[in-house]
């Protein structure tokens, strides 16, 4: 998991916690658009608001009289309310949904990038060290090369080396196989610290993930509540609506509209026939 590995198309290496970044990142990117449909739906909601309330500042009908005329002048005035009940619906949505989610998120992006560096960070310093490994193991190589070479040189006299220039090569080998040796134990002390590290890291990963989905079940929670207290002051607009076209009596009109408009006897014209 820790080592690099080809991708899907064996093309670029990854690393094991990249994988699980990239996961992190997909989790952050699905809040995001949360947020950006919380978003429409707020807009959906006050341009829904504004047009309810434009309605029921419509004049048709509005000359109806009688318990009738109640009834249809509550029903506009309903109207109004219903669009108070979205535009107040549409701000809570924003302050008490969309906002956390996108602070949330804020948030969730700095500790991603801490982590990331601070992974990235160990990553180059271990890759610095297994360089150095690398090179500290090439320079004993040349070394012990140089030293054979010259002790067989001396052995069969086909040079003028002397044993003091073997001694010379002797110990730069050995100084070599020490370097190596300190590269080495360099190395293994900045792998444990990268395995450490990366338990650490990846333990803080975890933790970070279920706070994300928690965090965002809460306020999803809040706004199907929202929802049903919407649905509920809704219903609220429309009762005394209710209660007055059960009210409505056809024969108490009739008798109004006589009263008002009854000037006299009303007798027959003669016509001729």
């Amino acid at each position: 998991f820790q080592a690099d590995k080809k991708d899907s198309q064996g093309n670029n290496t990854v690393s094991g916690f990249e994988i699980l970044l990239q996961k992190q990142l997909k989790g952050k990117q699905m809040q995001k658009e949360m947020a950006e449909f919380v978003r429409e739906r707020i807009k959906i909601e006050e341009e829904y608001a504004k047009n309810l309330s434009k309605l029921s500042q419509n004049s048709l009908a509005a000359q109806e009289e009688g318990t009738l005329g109640e009834a249809w002048a509550q029903l506009k005035k309903s109207l109004a309310d219903e669009a108070e009940v979205h535009l107040k619906f549409s701000s809570k949505l924003q302050s008490e949904v969309e906002k956390p989610l996108l602070n949330f998120r804020e948030n969730f992006k700095k500790d991603m990038k801490k982590c990331d560096h601070h992974i990235a960070d160990l990553r180059k310093h271990l890759a610095s060290r297994y360089a150095a490994v690398e090179k500290a193991r090439k320079a004993l190589t040349e070394r012990q090369k140089d030293l054979e070479m010259k002790t067989q040189q001396l052995e069969v006299k086909l040079s003028n080396k002397t044993e003091e220039e073997i001694k010379k090569a002797r110990r730069k080998s050995t100084q070599a196989g020490d370097d190596l040796m300190r590269c080495v134990d360099l190395y293994n002390q900045a792998q444990s610290k990268w395995f450490e590290e990366m338990v650490t890291t990846t333990l803080e990963l975890e933790r970070l993930e279920v706070e994300r989905v928690e965090m965002i079940r809460q306020h999803l929670c809040q706004y199907t509540q929202l929802r049903h207290e919407t649905d509920m002051f809704n219903q609220s607009t429309v009762e005394l609506v209710d209660q007055l076209l059960r009210k409505v009596d056809p024969a108490k009109d009739r008798e109004l509209w006589v009263k008002e408009h009854k000037t006299g006897d009303i007798r027959p014209v003669d016509m001729e026939i």
